[in-house]
Parts: C-alpha cells; sequence; structure tokens
C-alpha cells in the first residue's frame, strides 16, 4: 500500500514539471518542485526535535505553503493536525495541548497569541505569508529561510500503514472538541476507493474548497496529487462568495468539484451560471449534510453534463456511503435522495437501540465497520468504548449516531441524528459546544441550544438564555461568540428568557423550547 505522502513523490517521478497546485492570486508549483519542498520542510521538523508519531500542529491559511507542511510532517513519520486558523485563539491552544503537538506552525499574526497560551516546550515555527510577494511560486522558501538551502540529503520515514496520519479535531459534546485519530490505512483505502469509482485523470483540475481541518479536504489533496492532476485552491474569501466561485470554476477550468451542498445551492441561486462555460466539469461531488431537491434540480438543469454524487460519512470514517445522481427524475420528487450503499471497504448494518439488525424498511441506527473506520478518540477512552462494539463473531462497528432506512434495496435513506450533533454547511455542530462557549458570558446565566430545520432543509441555530442583572445586547452576543466559537457555530438567533424551562428533573426542556415561535 502506497502511503500518502508517496502519492505525491510518486507523481513527482512521473510527471516532474507538471502543474501540482494552483493558488489563484499567489502562485504555482510543479510537481517536482513540491516534493523537493516537503522533503526541506521535513528536514526542518527533524531540527526541531520531531520524531515519528509526534504531532504538528497546523494554524496556517489554505496555501502551497501548508500543503507543503502537510507532507512534509507525514515524511518525518509524525501526525499532522490542522486547526482553523481563523478560530478563536483558546480553542487552538486547547486543542495542540491536547495532543501535545511537539511543533506548531503557524503565521506571524498568530505567533504572539498563541506563543503565550502553549506550554514552553512547544516550538513554534512562524511563516511570513502575508508578506509573500503575489508573484512568488514559493512563498514558503523565503519564510522558511530555504531559497539557497542544498536539496535535502535526508530520507522520509518508511511509515507503517496502520500509523497515525493526522488528527482532525471536531465539535464534542462536553463543550471541548475531540480529536479523530486516522491512520495511513484508513485515508489511503478512501483515496483508492476514490480512484476506483470516479475514475481520475492526469489531465483533471480539481477544486480544494473545504478547509484542511474539514474531512472532505482529505479527498481534495490526495486524490490529485495521486493521479498527478492539479489541485486548485479556493480561498476562504472566495469560497463564502457564490459569484466568485462561479467565476474561478469556469475561467480556471475545473473538471471535479467537491463540497457541502449548501455551497452548491448558492452557486446555483446566486451565481449567474448560465452566463459562463462549464464544460469542463465532469464530476460534482457533494457531501455533508442533506440537498434540498429544488436546488439540486436548478444545478443539474444549470450544469447538466457532469455525473453527481452524494456522499456520506462522518469524520469518523471519512465518506462509507455513495449513492449516484440519476440524470434525470420526476419533477414532483421533494424528498432527498438516499446516502447510498456503502463503499467496498465498509460493510454496514442497521440496528435497534440493542444493537440488532432491524428489519428492512425500519428505522435504526447505522452502524460501519472496514479498514477506514478512525483508531478512536484522541485520549477519551471512555468515548471509545461507547462508539465501538464488537459482535458475536469478533467485528467491530463504530456507531455512526445516525438513523437511517434501508428499504430493501441497500440504499440506505437518512433520517437524522440520534443524539444533539448537526450538520450546518457541512460542518459538523454538537450544540453543547456552543452552549458552553455562551455560558462563559458574565451576563449568561444558563444557555441552551437548538437546531430546526427551514422549509428548504437548511439548519438554523437557535439560543435561548437565562439572562443575568445586565440586560443583554444582541449585537454585543454576537461579537462575543465571534471571539469565543468559530463562525459557523454562531447561533442564527438569540431568545433572552427570565428562565429556561425545565424538565420535572430540573433539566432543561428541550421540547419547551422547540414549541416556542
Amino acid at each position: 500500500m502506497q502511503l500518502l505522502w508517496q502519492y505525491l513523490s510518486a507523481s513527482a517521478k512521473r510527471r516532474p514539471d507538471h502543474k501540482a497546485i494552483e493558488d489563484p492570486g499567489r502562485g504555482e508549483i510543479a510537481y517536482a518542485a513540491l516534493d523537493a519542498l516537503t522533503d526541506r520542510i521535513r528536514d526542518r521538523l527533524r531540527a526541531l526535535g520531531v520524531t515519528p508519531g509526534d504531532r504538528v500542529g497546523l494554524c496556517l491559511r489554505k496555501s502551497i505553503d501548508s500543503v507543503a507542511v502537510i507532507f512534509g510532517a507525514q515524511k518525518c513519520g509524525a501526525v499532522h493536525v490542522p486547526v482553523d486558523s481563523t478560530g478563536p485563539g483558546e480553542r487552538i491552544a486547547y486543542i495542540f495541548r491536547d495532543c501535545a503537538v511537539r511543533v506548531a506552525v503557524v503565521e506571524r499574526e498568530r505567533a504572539e497569541e498563541l506563543r503565550a497560551l502553549l506550554p514552553e516546550q512547544t516550538a513554534l515555527l512562524v511563516l511570513d505569508l502575508s508578506d509573500a510577494d503575489p508573484s512568488a511560486d514559493l512563498p514558503i522558501v523565503r519564510a522558511l529561510d530555504l531559497a539557497g538551502a542544498a536539496p535535502s540529503t535526508g530520507a522520509s520515514h518508511p511509515s507503517n500503514p496502520d500509523d497515525l496520519a493526522y488528527i482532525l479535531y471536531t465539535s464534542g459534546s462536553t463543550g471541548l472538541p475531540k480529536g479523530v485519530m486516522l491512520t495511513q490505512r484508513n485515508a489511503c483505502v478512501f483515496v483508492d476507493w476514490c480512484s476506483d469509482t470516479f475514475a481520475p485523470r492526469d489531465d483533471d483540475r480539481f477544486s480544494s474548497h473545504a478547509p484542511f481541518h474539514f474531512d472532505l479536504s482529505v479527498l481534495d489533496i490526495y486524490l490529485p496529487l495521486k493521479h498527478g492532476a492539479t489541485l486548485v485552491l479556493i480561498s476562504e474569501q472566495v469560497g463564502k462568495d457564490p459569484v466568485g466561485m462561479a467565476a474561478l470554476i469556469a475561467e480556471r477550468r475545473l473538471t471535479c468539484w467537491y463540497s457541502a451542498p449548501s455551497i452548491l445551492s448558492l452557486l446555483c441561486q446566486f451565481g449567474h451560471l448560465e452566463r459562463r462555460d462549464y464544460s469542463s466539469l465532469r464530476l460534482i461531488l457533494f457531501a455533508g449534510e442533506v440537498f434540498p431537491v429544488r436546488y439540486l434540480r436548478e444545478l443539474m438543469g444549470l450544469i447538466p453534463a457532469p455525473r453527481y454524487w452524494n456522499l456520506y460519512g462522518p469524520t469518523e470514517t471519512n465518506v462509507c456511503t455513495a449513492y449516484e445522481i440519476p440524470k434525470s427524475f420526476p419533477e414532483d420528487r421533494t424528498d432527498p435522495f438516499p446516502i447510498g450503499q456503502a463503499c467496498a471497504h465498509y460493510a454496514a448494518r442497521v440496528v435497534d437501540t440493542d444493537g440488532r439488525n432491524v428489519p428492512r424498511g425500519s428505522e435504526g441506527e447505522l452502524w460501519i465497520g472496514g479498514s477506514g473506520v478512525m483508531q478512536g478518540y484522541w485520549n477519551l477512552p471512555e468515548r471509545n468504548a461507547d462508539v465501538f462494539r464488537v459482535d458475536e463473531g469478533g467485528a467491530t462497528w463504530y456507531r455512526t449516531g445516525d438513523v437511517v432506512i434501508d428499504p430493501g434495496d441497500g440504499e440506505f435513506i437518512f433520517r437524522g441524528r440520534r443524539d444533539r450533533m448537526v450538520k450546518k454547511r457541512g460542518y459538523r455542530i454538537e450544540l453543547g459546544e456552543i452552549e458552553s462557549g455562551l455560558i462563559r458570558h458574565p451576563s449568561v446565566r444558563e444557555a441552551a441550544v437548538i437546531a430546526t430545520t427551514d422549509a428548504d432543509g437548511g439548519v438554523r441555530i437557535r439560543a435561548f438564555l437565562g439572562a443575568g442583572e445586565e440586560k443583554l445586547s444582541i449585537i454585543k452576543l454576537k461579537q462575543f461568540c465571534a471571539e469565543h466559537l468559530l463562525a459557523y457555530m454562531i447561533p442564527d438567533e438569540f431568545t433572552v428568557l427570565p428562565t429556561l424551562p425545565k424538565t420535572s428533573t430540573d433539566k432543561t426542556d428541550y421540547q419547551a423550547l422547540k414549541a416556542i415561535p
């Protein structure tokens, strides 16, 4: 089995001068140059004390630089831990402390803040990306003072497929994010399944819309680089602008696009797609949430040529089921499409609360087993014991917490969640983490958060607050949230009550909150 970093090295030998990454407005880099750069980063990390199995934190905006650091860390045999570089410093520092990163690679703008929040033994590698010349192909070379460095003579670590490759932190029900541990094997079997399913070509041009701390980015990064194709980075600014995205897809002649359905819905509503040529697109993949059929139908009408795929799976499994959308379907269809059958490297069961298989056509929790399932949560043995089950035959299953139906054809239909996790714009959000953030406000005595669904299937987050003596300002609440929560976690609505409704056991009555208009 090839390892993730070996995808890059093999493509560099096969297509040394082919463009590996484009960062529109900032530069581009060919395969041989990218592979050499990652070797130098590997050497720099080793000089800072990184050894196989160590964690390397990444607090970097999406760029050629951050891709290179990911591969440089892997070539050390290290485990990279990407975070949202725009997130609150305390959250970033918690993640880096929790998994004891040996080195944190951060941008200059966050260095002073994070240095004060991290243990003294954590080394900082600071990249100055803000002053990089937009015309420079390799802004990181100057940042790492490697412009005149001789080629590396070191060797990359021959990792075992079962070594950890990366840890992705997701929203946690306790209010603290939890680290999902993924091995080289976990990622590679997924990338190999993508190769078999989507048949990438070396002239493909893949989008990279998802941030690197989001599991959609695993396909974005490794699938094109495995096949010697080109990865086109979508900046955070362009990624939120449907007009800008629509222009970039057409002008950069992208062939493969992958994002959350909410992004594609924005594109078809506000991107003026009818004005541009999208004949290069041959694959449109979406995952992370339900795609309202009305917008999917509209998008397929505007861009009819590509194959459309609905991909499903939590971070713990990456994509574990998939469904190809038919080219045509009834005009009166309103029900979302299935999430599909289990991928080739997975098995799936639908079970009741006692772990027994439910009859076909009945609702149950989806359990997934196979070589792509995570190794567990970092340093959370009780949580691991809760989410994994071993059956009578000795097979291990991961409890997704998602309720599905198998109507009898193996094409699972998603029904919802059993716990208090929701997905919004493709991001997984534990409502308890939002509550924990809100309760830190000095004038909030208690907080409860619920999620509702609008007519188009979109998720809205509503926060109910029990106030103290000081009157709460909604504007100041939103400012507070911006400082303590990730942007996609900030509630859409705030309601202030004298006290929150309680159940007979003195717990917050969420059902009563849902009844409040």
